[in-house]
């Protein structure tokens, strides 16, 4: 095989491994409440995708969501919030980041946040800071509802 083709294939498998590398074993709610700067339950209002370039130099799309807070669990209570979220879509380039998730307005959903580098709330813990609620305030493909993230919120400021 030559040099080129075998650089390339073992470049593949490195980044093909690398999602499960990076998985990240669930934190309780509690956990990750305790490690959160704010908590709070809110909609949606706009997604605004934007290049910046990241702590490690890395250029990547990230969308600011506008969070209109309709419940504090935990840090100051503001009417408002943005939240810096990797992925998004400019132009006809899209970024999928497997371990966020992506936001449309209109939906409704509990975030935990800490303010990274540049001051900006960014999710706790990555993808496992933003949990979706439907319609029936719960988290879909779970049977997680917003009443027990209350009341693991609740336990983790207690600790």
């Amino acid at each position: 095989m030559p040099p080129v083709v075998l650089r390339t294939c073992l470049l593949l498998a490195v980044v093909a491994v690398s999602p499960a590398v990076h998985a990240q074993v669930p934190v309780p709610l509690a956990d990750r409440a305790r490690g959160a700067d704010r908590v709070v339950v809110g909609q949606v209002t706009s997604v605004t995708p934007a290049w910046q370039v990241n702590e490690y130099g890395d250029r990547l799309i990230v969308s600011t969501v506008r969070v209109a807070v309709t419940e504090t669990l935990k840090g100051t209570a503001t009417p408002s919030l943005d939240v810096d979220v990797e992925g998004g879509t400019i132009g006809s380039l899209t970024l999928h980041v497997s371990d966020q998730v992506a936001f449309v307005p209109g939906e409704r959903a509990a975030f935990f946040l800490k303010r990274n580098a540049r001051g900006r709330f960014v999710p706790h813990l990555r993808g496992q800071g933003l949990l979706k609620l439907d319609r029936f305030n719960r988290v879909p493909g779970s049977s997680l509802t917003l009443d027990q993230i209350r009341r693991e919120v609740a336990a983790g400021r207690g600790r």
